[in-house]
């Protein structure tokens, strides 16, 4: 054991560098295949809370699985027919909130000129245009689209996972040298991620809920669309809430007013903060956060290896890295480097045992 641990140490820097090069460029060559078992494993490891209670109460695994993935089924399915009537409704209205908006902008444009600004339609209508906004919101239903397109093969995929999950750690304690010593750790690093996914996506649903619910009140039109927006882009911390907020935002202000885009816009504030910097730190605590650098590296990082559903899924991701290295004691620095900020306390603890 000694000899396998002085050889991986002695392995040089440019050798492991160039590896992780060569695994990354592959991971973007089959960024299809890559992006469908993610999202299988993302659902699967949701999955697996409800057949582990079922389980509990001594219904046999199959059955448990079973009525798990027919939910499942049911809930893509009227998420998709809800989602989707409102993406297409949306793209029909679009054409119409542009010229809305161009409207506006003229009127802008003349509200300058009493003031004794000139401003060319070019450069007005350049600068100001809804459509980055929209297609942006478009591409990334697209890139949804074209991940559900893989949905048979996801849900077959889900299924086996959860089927073998549970004679996983037998497996494990066979094939490992030393188990008494690692599956401790392997089982911790699973329930983290597990407690961090199922948490993260309940939280997520409560905001994107309390949004659609908000822009339904002001009578923004197509909120539950928002909503679902608002779901997917709070895996980002802090980035996602903003950028979820700009098509509404830019929504309300064409349809009703100023007044009604500041209310949306205070609406989506309010329910960042306090379900992203309230409720969020106090079930998780102060080991699931992230530095809000390694939040913005990741999302460019992710982002561009795995596309836009890499974009999304870039702080469970990440946070999976972080888990993975506070279970080893040789990779635990990059643990700290990728959480948040110290806290007072635990720095003076810190020096204490230093001193």
């Amino acid at each position: 054991m000694t000899d396998q641990t002085n050889a991986h140490r002695g392995t040089p820097f440019p050798v492991i560098a160039a590896s992780i090069v060569i695994v990354l460029w592959g991971i973007n060559q089959a960024q299809s295949v890559v992006v469908c078992f993610l999202v299988s494993v993302f659902l699967a490891f949701i999955g697996r809370v409800p057949v582990r209670w079922m389980e509990r109460k001594h219904i046999p695994s199959a059955l448990a699985v079973l009525v798990v993935m027919a939910a499942m089924i049911f809930l893509l399915l009227s998420m998709g027919a809800v989602v989707g009537a409102s993406l297409s409704n949306f793209s029909s209205a679009l054409p119409s909130y542009q010229a809305r908006l161009h409207e506006m902008l003229i009127a802008f444009k003349s509200y300058l000129a009493g003031k004794g600004i000139t401003v060319t339609d070019k450069v007005l209508l350049g600068y100001v245009n809804p459509e980055a906004v929209m297609n942006f919101t478009g591409s990334l239903f697209a890139a949804l689209s074209s991940v559900l397109s893989n949905m048979l093969l996801i849900l077959f995929t889900i299924t086996f996972m959860l089927l073998e999950a549970s004679g996983l750690p037998g497996k494990l304690r066979l094939v490992h040298e030393y188990p008494r010593s690692s599956l401790p750790k392997f089982t911790k690093f699973v329930d983290d991620i597990k407690r961090y996914m199922v948490i993260k996506t309940l939280l997520n649903l409560i905001a994107g809920t309390l949004i659609t619910l908000w822009l339904s009140l002001l009578g923004v039109d197509f909120p539950v669309l928002w909503g679902f927006l608002a779901f997917l882009l709070h895996f980002v911390p802090s980035v996602g809430s903003i950028v979820a907020a700009v098509p509404a935002v830019l929504l309300a202000l064409i349809q009703l007013g100023g007044g009604s885009a500041l209310l949306t816009a205070a609406g989506y504030i309010v329910i960042g903060m306090t379900v992203g910097n309230v409720v969020e730190p106090r079930i998780m605590g102060h080991r699931f956060g992230m530095s809000p650098l390694v939040v913005f590296l990741s999302l460019i990082f992710w982002g561009n290896l795995l596309g836009l559903v890499g974009a999304l899924l870039c702080v469970p991701l990440t946070m999976t890295v972080k888990l993975a290295c506070e279970a080893s004691e040789d990779a635990r620095w990059v643990a700290v480097l990728l959480g948040p900020e110290i806290p007072p306390e635990h720095k003076t603890a810190g020096s204490e045992r230093r001193s």
